[in-house]
């Protein structure tokens, strides 16, 4: 029997016209928020080709008839996966870990009740575990009255997320003192891998959310982190996160965003403490 070839050779690259462009992001912000731009066309097209070719279809305009089609939405929250863009580290923009280590926790450790923390556009869990990190660092024995609610619309990192797993690369702005009380240190085809320990682990919980659709009953924070997530949005949707995030937070609560995200325009509640830090 001879092998049968992919009908465009497995390395095609399909064209993207500007009506196709528009439609797919026309798509991806109703059901994101994110706000593709033009000259985002090659990367759009780069990230989606591989899933036209494991469809069998021969153009863009053929991947949208599919997406419609699609009665689950199942099509649409992938192509949504495929072209976000997921970089983070852990311990990223150092100045809000040390606000939350010499500030924040010991205030809120000084009253009763428990202590939530929201990662909003948590990605690989990087920034979730730092936050988890610190809270058992600064916290000892109460650690176990914060908690950490992480959430992203892609199930690709989410997976990445739960399974707390990191090649050595992954942990180098971590101290080492705080990979040995915080990692567990795993050796698989002769290269080292370092999985949560287990106590810094169960702070976290993992949950799908899409920041621009409907969210389920959460509850209130005295945090809110979401970094790095804003700039794709445009200026309404940011407002409107930045309303809703003001409605989940306690009085007195805080809210991080990226130091590339000025908020020029919030709600009279929201004070400005320092570079992206906002208080409620």
């Amino acid at each position: 029997m001879s092998a049968q070839l992919e009908p465009w050779g497995g390395s095609e690259s399909f064209s993207l016209d500007p009506v196709q462009f528009h439609a797919i992001g026309s798509l991806v912000r109703q059901e994101a928020g994110i706000d593709l731009q033009p000259g985002k066309e090659s990367l759009v097209r780069t990230r989606l080709q591989s899933r036209l070719r494991a469809l069998g279809l021969s153009g863009f305009d053929g991947y949208l008839d599919h997406i419609r089609e699609d009665g689950s939405g199942a099509e649409l929250s992938r192509m949504v996966d495929l072209l976000t863009t997921n970089k983070t580290s852990f311990f990223r923009e150092p100045d809000h870990f040390r606000l939350l280590q010499d500030d924040l926790l010991p205030k809120l450790a000084a009253r009763s009740g428990p202590i939530r923390i929201w990662s909003a556009g948590c990605s690989t869990g990087e920034e979730a575990y730092s936050l988890a990190i610190v809270a058992r660092e600064v916290l000892g024995a109460d650690a176990w009255r914060s908690s950490i609610l992480a959430t992203d619309i892609s199930t690709r990192v989410l997976l990445h997320a739960r399974a707390g797993a990191y090649a050595d690369d992954r942990l180098s702005g971590v101290p080492a003192p705080l990979v040995s009380r915080h990692f567990v240190t795993e050796h698989a085809d002769g290269r080292a891998r370092y999985r949560i320990a287990p106590a810094t682990r169960a702070l976290v919980r993992f949950v799908r959310l899409n920041l621009v659709g409907p969210w389920p009953p959460i509850g209130l924070f005295d945090l809110i982190v979401c970094r790095n997530v804003m700039f794709y949005f445009d200026r309404a949707t940011r407002l409107r996160l930045v309303d809703r995030f003001s409605r989940q937070l306690t009085s007195g609560g805080h809210l991080f965003v990226g130091h590339s995200e000025s908020l020029r325009v919030l709600r009279p509640e929201m004070q400005y403490v320092q570079p992206s830090v906002y208080t409620k």
